[in-house]
């Protein structure tokens, strides 16, 4: 039992918990006599600001390193298996993939709060370290307010992992990762063994053994990070009482977190796409929604500070804004952690007891916030006039208002478990529940916002570029209109034509007439100013990127979000199910309506109509590192270790031999995969999927669909059901047949021939044994038995031989050496079979597209304002440089 290890990593926690402190409370002192507005620090307290900033840096890189060696400790147990330790325990096992053990340091609280510990340490030294090396002393009076924002989120987050408990109060902070199994883990077997270590952990939830989940979390909590840059901006502009001067320092870093945090939050829609099997990829889920709104209202606050560079008086706005963004990240933190959602998220972590640190951690900030933004009420920029009809800024702010609400519209029935518990609290019973339909509930709420959103980026981006008055408002939306005319009325023609052709509603214009038929007006309406939207940000790109390309950053993005309200749209709204039950059989009785309806029976090898498909089941595989594809398990045979298994034949792939007949393969054991082969009647493309089924102790069966991407439409398959291997299977009776080499016989509804009886290796010099060579012969392919007999000085027996694909099991009982006939004893059982669901998702890719394109716009107006901000000047010349022309005031 390694210990010391575990001592080593707590070491760290302490060092890093201490550290933030000494770092925040240093840059306190060094921010109290610095002065924002001045290009250096009052020159009688230089040196006394300088000694604490000098002293605050190095409890920082102190900090940094502790935690490097708290992430560098916890995964070094995680990787060797390290099982006295909980939290190894708990999240790993032995047969894991060495990927997989990467998501196991954040599949707990614990691991996860060291990730985002560790980036906000990474954009921490980044800040530190452009305040060093920059040519201006102007910027570098950002670095100490700043820094003790960061330095004392730190600390809250550091004791979360703290994992002491204060003598006398017995007051428990924080929940260590390094705490021993036998002190987590009241078992009797630790009373006697003490030193007791398991041979074997609980392995990785098997939702998150797939390699979304190896990126989407660092991917998410980098972006939860970057939203502290800019609170802490405006936190240090507030408390040093500049309400403006904030905003050239932090656009770029807003911009870099509204990418990045959504980016993860579609990662995370990806992985539930590809691995759970409700068909879709987003089901708002509390968690869900809980790193949606932040996002939302992170948007809203770019383009309120986008507003602020023309109108400072939007800086109250921005604040406000850009300080909610990180709130209501705290907020989720709090919702996913607490424990108060229960059973209304599957995404919730179990509570650890650490709900009162981070109510704590989320009122402390709350509360210093509001308290710094309201003691600055009255230095915030006024405006004297109203913003006119004919203004870019008018519509950019109704844009603000409807992202907000959109955000506040999904706040407040997420928020309902919050309620309840706090009325609870205060003795009063409350009977209000989360949505029983959320998908319906948020669906009908947020199309409509959606609708908002694509007219006001198409409309505001008009107003926004050109100077607008009411004589000539009619000549610059007069070409928008028009093509937006066209290019809807278009759709709508091609829709008409395709479905009077095929008679089904099979694609992204088929549903266009489906919607119109239905008298769906919000959809309709939703199309409408998604083309619109279109049409006007794609203008606005043709226009800017003559002047400058890095001005078209916005009007890209804007094309990126209408791309993918067409996704969402014609794949939520519209799935095609390919897998319709027309059998007329009914699968069973205690499956639902749905299941028996919508799903297809598939035996083993053999070929079935789905809708234009034919598929054929050719059966089941494992995943092995020793192999370029998937193993059938019919090739090879198991061994005394579970993940172990040994190559019957040689394993070939594109022609070459990989693997050779007696080598040893490494299975992940837990994973089956079901090998489906698809043939598209019409196009006569034929392509496989490998829909896959983990068995996990903890979980029973768990279900994940297989893919085939197109630009058109994918196709989505997953199992509904199939034989439990744990279920005695029952076999008919025992049929006793008599063959001689070359004879043909039926068996179980297959031809069967015996090529033969062969002499095996025998295991010792009395021993006798032969194996027989019986051919089952299916439509697609062959299988064969090879059933043993084997006599053992005056013992003899037949080892049965059972092909499940087939569903038989053959004993060699007897050999009659005069007539060379050889006696079997035959069972037969049902055959291997499956229950699917395919469906067909049409033009989802354009959702995807929609993403990367959103995402790079962003990317080109974050480089646009970071190359802005280094090149902002000293020199009162610079200072009073004008633009060459008004759009680069945008």
């Amino acid at each position: 039992m390694n210990v010391l290890i575990g001592q080593i990593g707590h070491l760290f926690v302490i060092i890093s918990f201490v550290t933030s402190i000494v770092a925040a409370i240093a840059y306190y002192f060094a921010s109290q006599n610095s002065d924002l507005t001045s290009l250096s620090p009052n020159t009688t307290n230089a040196q006394e600001i300088q000694s604490w900033k000098k002293m605050a840096r190095i409890a920082f890189a102190i900090h940094a390193f502790s935690v490097i060696g708290v992430v560098v400790v916890l995964f070094s147990i995680i990787y060797n298996h390290q099982y006295e330790y909980h939290y190894a325990w708990s999240h790993s096992s032995n047969n894991l993939p060495y990927y997989y053990m990467i998501s196991c340091f954040w599949e707990g609280q614990e691991g996860s709060f060291l990730l985002w510990i560790f980036w906000h340490v990474c954009i921490g030294a980044a800040i530190i370290l452009r305040s060093i090396f920059v040519k201006h002393k102007k910027d570098n009076t950002w670095e100490a307010p700043v820094m003790m924002v960061f330095a004392t989120v730190q600390a809250f987050l550091a004791s979360m992992v703290l994992g002491v408990i204060v003598p006398f109060i017995e007051l428990k902070i924080g929940s260590s990762p390094f705490i021993l199994l036998r002190d987590a883990m009241d078992a009797p077997i630790f009373q006697s063994q003490p030193d007791y270590i398991p041979v074997d952990g609980t392995g990785l939830n098997p939702l998150l053994q797939n390699y979304w989940m190896v990126i989407h979390p660092p991917t998410l909590f980098l972006g939860f990070a970057l939203c502290l840059v800019p609170f802490a901006f405006v936190i240090a502009g507030l408390w040093k009482k500049e309400t403006t001067k904030w905003l050239k320092p932090t656009f770029a870093w807003a911009l870099l977190a509204a990418a990045i945090l959504g980016v993860g939050i579609v990662m995370g829609a990806y992985w539930a796409y590809e691995t759970l099997n409700f068909g879709g990829y987003w089901n708002w889920d509390p968690v869900e929604n809980a790193v949606f709104i932040p996002w939302l209202v992170l948007i809203a606050g770019i383009h309120a500070m986008t507003m602020q560079q023309k109108r400072p008086s939007m800086a109250k706005l921005s604040a406000i804004l850009m300080l909610s963004s990180f709130l209501l990240i705290l907020y989720s933190t709090f919702l996913t952690r607490s424990g108060i959602l229960g059973d209304t998220s599957v995404h919730s972590f179990t509570d650890l007891g650490l709900s009162g640190q981070l109510l704590i951690y989320l009122l402390f900030f709350t509360i210093g916030a509001k308290v710094l933004f309201f003691m600055n009420w009255n230095n915030f920029p006024k405006s004297k006039e109203e913003s006119s009809f004919y203004s870019g800024e008018f519509w950019v702010t109704l844009g603000v208002v409807v992202l907000g609400l959109s955000a506040l519209q999904v706040l407040v029935p997420t928020s309902i478990p919050v309620y309840n518990a706090i009325l609870d609290n205060l003795g009063m019973d409350s009977n209000v529940a989360p949505p029983s339909d959320p998908e319906h509930f948020y669906t009908k709420w947020q199309l409509w916002f959606s609708i908002g959103i694509a007219f006001l980026s198409a409309t505001a981006q008009i107003f926004w570029w050109k100077r607008i008055e009411k004589s000539n408002i009619k000549d610059n939306f007069l070409i928008p209109f028009i093509l937006t005319a066209i290019i809807t009325t278009a759709i709508i023609a091609i829709a008409q034509i395709k479905l009077t052709v095929s008679q089904e509603y099979t694609d992204f214009y088929s549903l266009v007439i489906a919607i119109i038929k239905a008298k769906e007006i919000p959809y309709i309406i939703l199309i409408l100013t998604s083309v619109y939207a279109l049409v006007s940000n794609g203008i606005s790109i043709a226009r800017t990127i003559k002047l400058n390309p890095k001005l078209a950053g916005g009007a890209l993005a804007h094309i990126g979000v209408a791309l993918m309200f067409f996704g969402i749209l014609s794949s939520s709204g519209y799935d095609d199910i390919v897998s319709m039950n027309r059998s007329g059989l009914l699968y069973n009785k205690e499956f639902s309506d749905e299941v028996n309806r919508e799903n297809i029976l598939l035996f083993r090898s053999q070929p079935a109509k789905m809708s234009k498909y034919v598929v054929t089941y050719k059966g089941q595989y494992w995943d092995s590192p020793n192999f370029p594809t998937y193993v059938n398990k019919e090739d090879v045979k198991g061994t005394a270790y579970s993940h172990k298994v040994v190559a019957q034949k040689d394993l070939i792939h594109n022609d070459k031999v990989k693997v050779k007949a007696g080598d040893t393969l490494r299975i992940f054991e837990e994973n089956t995969y079901y090998k489906i082969d698809y043939v598209d009647t019409l196009t006569k493309e034929t392509f496989t999927l490998f829909p896959r089924v983990q068995q996990n102790p903890q979980m029973g069966f768990v279900v994940s669909p297989d893919i085939s991407q197109g630009v058109k439409s994918d196709l989505y398959t997953h199992l509904s059901s199939l034989p439990d291997p744990a279920e005695q299977r029952t076999w008919s009776e025992a049929e006793m047949k008599t063959l001689s080499p070359m004879d043909t016989f039926i068996v179980n509804d297959f031809v069967a021939v015996l090529d033969g009886v062969h002499r095996g290796k025998p295991l010792a010099d009395e021993d006798y044994m032969v194996y027989a060579e019986i051919r089952i012969l299916d439509r697609e392919e062959t299988y064969t038995a090879k059933p043993v007999f084997q006599i053992k000085g005056n013992e003899v027996r037949g080892i049965p031989e059972i092909i499940e694909s087939a569903g038989v099991e053959f004993t060699m009982m007897n050999i009659d050496p005069k007539t060379e006939q050889f006696t079997f004893k035959i069972r037969t059982t049902q055959r291997d079979w499956i229950i699917m669901k395919a469906l067909e998702k049409p033009y989802i890719s354009l959702l995807w597209l929609g993403v990367t394109v959103t995402t790079l716009g962003i990317l080109v107006a974050m480089w646009r304002r970071y190359t802005e901000a280094r090149k902002v000047s000293v020199s009162k010349k610079s200072n009073s440089k004008k633009p060459k022309n008004e759009m680069e005031l945008a």
